[in-house]
Formats: C-alpha cells, sequence, structure tokens
C-alpha cells in the first residue's frame, strides 16, 4: 500500500506560551504555523530542477554522509565535515574530478559542529569546550587537546561555529539558550574572542540570539553575521538579521528586533524598551522571517564571474514554524560603499514551487582551491559541489 505524505500543518493563534515552558513568548494576538514541507527524494530530475544563474552548475560532491553540517578546508585542500551523530569526516578529492574519491571518520567526539583550520592546526567546537590537533600527513588527526571549556550549556541552540579573524584570534558563536528570555549566563547570545594559544576568552558581542554563520569582508575587514530570528512573533516576524559585528555592540536579544521594534513579552530590566533601543545595534539587512540562516562566506575565489567577488553567500535550512514555508535555498549578497546592498536569490528548487515538499536543507559553505563551493546537505547526507564554467 502506498501511503502518501502531506506537509504538517499546525495554526497557533492568539497568545502563545513556549512549550518549553519558557516566559511567554507573544503578550499580543499573533498567528504561528507548525508547517514542515514534505521531504522528497534527491533524485537526478530534482537536482536538475534548481534554479541558478546561467554557467553554474551543481553535483553531487559526496553522499551517505547521513547528516553532515559544517566544514573546513586545509591547506592541501582536504575538506573536513562535521556531522550530527558527533564526528568530524575527511573527504579527498584525489583525482581532481569533484567528486570525493575517500571518506573517512577522523574523529569522533559527542557534539562536535563547528570546525576550522589554522596552518596544520585543526579546531573543532562542542557544546560546552573548544579542542585543537595537528594534521597528519595523510590528513588524519592527532590527539585533540581541551583548551577552552565551560562554555554555556545549549539550551535551544546548541550549534556551536568557530571562525578565525584576521587579528588571529579564535571567534565563537554561542547561541541563546531559549527563544526569548533573559540569560542566567552573560556569555549566551554572545559571538566570543579566544586566544588560540592560552584559551582566554572575552564576549565580543551581545544580544545575538543564535548567528551560526559569520564572516569577515575580504575587503573592509568587516565582520557580518546572520543571526536567527525570534520565533512565535507571527509568520512573517522576526526577520532574519544581517548584522555588521563590531566589538562590544549589542544586537538587541531579545528585547528589541529588526529595525527597532519591541518584543512586548520580554520587558529590559531596569529600563524601558525606549531606552534599550538607543544602545541597540540595527541590522544592514533583513530577510524573510524563519528562513534559518545557517553559513555564511565570502567568495574569494577565480572562479566564479567577477560580481560574485567579495560577495557573501548564504545559506538557508528552511523554515518550520511558518506558512507559506521559507528558505530551502543559497542566496548572494552584494556590498557597496562598505556596507550590504543588495541580497538575490542563488540557487533555489530545494523547495517546490507551493511550498508542500523540499528535497534539500543547505548547512555548511566552504571554498575549495578551485573556486567552486561546496554545500553540505543534513537532510539528504548529501555534500554538493557548485561550480561555474562560460
Amino acid at each position: 500500500m502506498k501511503i502518501n505524505l502531506i506537509p504538517f500543518i499546525f495554526l497557533i493563534v492568539g497568545t502563545i506560551n513556549c512549550i518549553s515552558q519558557e516566559k511567554g513568548v507573544i503578550s499580543e494576538e499573533k498567528i504561528g504555523h507548525i508547517y514542515k514541507p514534505e521531504k522528497v527524494n534527491p533524485t537526478e530530475d530534482k537536482l536538475s530542477s534548481l534554479e541558478m544563474p546561467e554557467g553554474f552548475k551543481i553535483q553531487k560532491f559526496a553522499e551517505n554522509l547521513e547528516k553532515p553540517r559544517m566544514m573546513a578546508v586545509s591547506e592541501s585542500g582536504d575538506v573536513y565535515v562535521t556531522r550530527r551523530q558527533g564526528d568530524v569526516v575527511l573527504l579527498k578529492d584525489e583525482n581532481g574530478d569533484g567528486k570525493a574519491d575517500i571518506q573517512n571518520t577522523v574523529v569522533t567526539k559527542e557534539g562536535a559542529h563547528g570546525v576550522a583550520i589554522k596552518g596544520n592546526t585543526f579546531y573543532l567546537i562542542t557544546v560546552n569546550d573548544i579542542f585543537k590537533a595537528e594534521i597528519n600527513n595523510d590528513g588524519s588527526i592527532g590527539e585533540l587537546e581541551k583548551f577552552v571549556k565551560n562554555l554555556p550549556d545549549g539550551g535551544q541552540h546548541p550549534n556551536r561555529t568557530i571562525e578565525f579573524g584576521p587579528d588571529g584570534m579564535l571567534y565563537v558563536s554561542v547561541g541563546s539558550t531559549c527563544n526569548a528570555c533573559a540569560e542566567t549566563r552573560e556569555e549566551n547570545a554572545t559571538i566570543l574572542k579566544v586566544n588560540p594559544e592560552t584559551g582566554e576568552r572575552t564576549i565580543f558581542a551581545t544580544g545575538l540570539r543564535n548567528t551560526i554563520g559569520f564572516q569577515w569582508h575580504p575587503e573592509t575587514g568587516a565582520l557580518y553575521g546572520m543571526d536567527h530570528g525570534i520565533d512565535w512573533l507571527g509568520d512573517d516576524d522576526q526577520k532574519e538579521e544581517l548584522n555588521r559585528i563590531e566589538e562590544g555592540n549589542n544586537y538587541g536579544w531579545p528585547y528589541i528586533y529588526a529595525d527597532g521594534k519591541f518584543n512586548k513579552a520580554d520587558e529590559p530590566p531596569k529600563t524601558t524598551w525606549e531606552e534599550y533601543a538607543k544602545k541597540t545595534t540595527y541590522p544592514e539587512l533583513l530577510f524573510t522571517a524563519h528562513s534559518a540562516p545557517m553559513d555564511m562566506i565570502f567568495y574569494k575565489g577565480n572562479m566564479f564571474p567577477e560580481e560574485y567577488e567579495n560577495s557573501a553567500i548564504v545559506s538557508f535550512h528552511g523554515s518550520w514554524n511558518r506558512k507559506p514555508a521559507s528558505g530551502y535555498k543559497l542566496m548572494k549578497v552584494s556590498f557597496a560603499d562598505g556596507k550590504a546592498a543588495k541580497a538575490e536569490d542563488f540557487v533555489t528548487g530545494f523547495l517546490s514551487k507551493d511550498g508542500s515538499s523540499q528535497f534539500g536543507r543547505p548547512v555548511g559553505l566552504v571554498e575549495l582551491q578551485d573556486g567552486s563551493v561546496l554545500i553540505a546537505d543534513d537532510e539528504t547526507g548529501i555534500i554538493y559541489r557548485l561550480s561555474y564554467q562560460e
């Protein structure tokens, strides 16, 4: 007997209390949906239906990876990808055909998520700790040394990410434990700056609900990050944010969101929303609510057309709490005069036109040495390679 699945839909109207029994998320009447498009198989026909600018092509780089998440590339061109099952897989394309020939598990560590490489040193972050190890000649990883410990517990957002800044410091995204609440640990909902030698850390920026994808603009050196918006403010709020993240700045969560809106369910302590808004830094661009931005890279290669140079590529995992569904795609962000200027669709089609089904949820992004870009999909276990040829 054949069973046809349909998207799971649940409608919430009125005052909403968070399922985790945290403080009420909304005090005004709102409409919220739990809406999950049906998952369908990523067949070759589906893959060929993806829409992108002329000259671009997507092919499978690696598959059968279950739930691949974040990636990093070594100086030798080896690809390291973390997986939800708590490990790191080494991928090698030895014959240069754009597909991984070798797929070996090189690290097993519960909660492994963010990964970075500096020189010949491999860095890995779990929920509470950061590790480092030497990369061996064959691409395997030496013994892990824990050099940062006791990061805050994850709660609702345990997916830590790490990136090296132009100053040689290691930057760490620590998400909030909740949808919208007053945190009990000051390091939650922040970006931290960590000394990679000593492990000493400081808070770089605050008021960031969950900035998984962040990177520095190649020309200006400014740090940009994509922050996840608050849930249950309705289908069209809170919009996802692209923030220029500067040291010491507060980006508003959970009291101020988007371009100065007040989250009426959470009153800032010892002040008013109006006063709190005055010390909040607003985003440079806003994106469709609940699209779930995951990774962001600035394109530095020379394979793509010239207009892509120094533009950002952003992956959107896709909504589970919006109707119609949003995300499930890649977008390109252009910059002008030192600021984010324009966002446009780059790779679409993982989500069907009517929003009822999907065959991919993009997560991690990384640029290969030849200028192509890898896209991890933790829904199908596939890593795609995006390339360009005139």
